[in-house]
């Protein structure tokens, strides 16, 4: 697809000279949203796939095609970002009957241009469960303490480091030795010094702003249900 080759036309290089080809199972979407999927005749029941535009969804030893139309009823239906779709649609299957051998593991893997830690690479979403009673579930988790470390509030979910707010993490560093002056709700020098330790080990760097006095609220509001719970 990198040279130009549509979805199906991939596909059809990929199994052309393969001898085992009907051992495989494959699904593929090229950038104008064209979708293909291929599952050999020797996968083991129940196995296939469907496609649509900018899906291909497909497994082997599943419970039955239900499992795979229920992935793309909740691939279409869901009305949010394109982890939460994904992960939406993992939950659809598995509780529509998912994999005949029970639960254990799951995935969620998704690359975007520089979307990678400090965005020195292209991993934005890499995250998994490999032995769990109820996988989708702890993915889940995994995927909201992602966005609480590595998410983005907008300018009306940014909190002022001052008044209440300051005095609240002037408490919390206070406990936890981190500062020890007066509770007076002011971003001093002292506090902030404090600040830039204490954030760094909690590695929230990229939610803070301490030279313009900012927090992201998210952040804050974890800090104090971590902190004085």
């Amino acid at each position: 697809m990198e040279e130009g080759l549509s979805a199906s036309e991939t596909l059809e290089r990929l199994l052309g000279d393969d001898e085992e080809r009907e051992l495989r199972q494959v699904g593929l979407v090229d950038a104008q949203g064209e979708a293909a999927t291929f599952t050999g005749g020797d996968c083991h029941d129940w196995a296939g796939g469907r496609t649509g535009e900018h899906y291909a969804v497909q497994g082997n030893i599943l419970s039955g095609p239900e499992t795979v139309d229920a992935m793309i009823r909740a691939y279409r239906e869901f009305e949010g970002d394109f982890p939460e779709r994904l992960l939406d649609a993992l939950l659809a299957g598995d509780r529509a009957g998912g994999d005949r051998r029970g639960r254990q593991s799951a995935a969620l893997f998704i690359v975007k241009p520089d979307a990678g830690y400090g965005g020195m690479n292209d991993r934005w979403i890499d995250y998994r469960v490999d032995d769990h009673i109820d996988p989708i579930p702890q993915l889940a988790a995994l995927l909201n303490l992602h966005r609480l470390y590595f998410g983005k509030s907008s300018k009306e979910d940014e909190l002022q480091i001052e008044g209440d707010v300051a005095k609240t993490l002037q408490k919390i560093m206070q406990q936890l030795a981190y500062y020890t002056g007066p509770i007076h709700g002011e971003l001093d020098e002292q506090t902030q010094k404090a600040l830039q330790r204490f954030i760094g080990n909690e590695n929230f760097e990229d939610r803070t702003d301490l030279k313009a006095g900012r927090i992201d609220k998210p952040v804050f509001d974890y800090l104090v249900q971590k902190f004085n719970s």
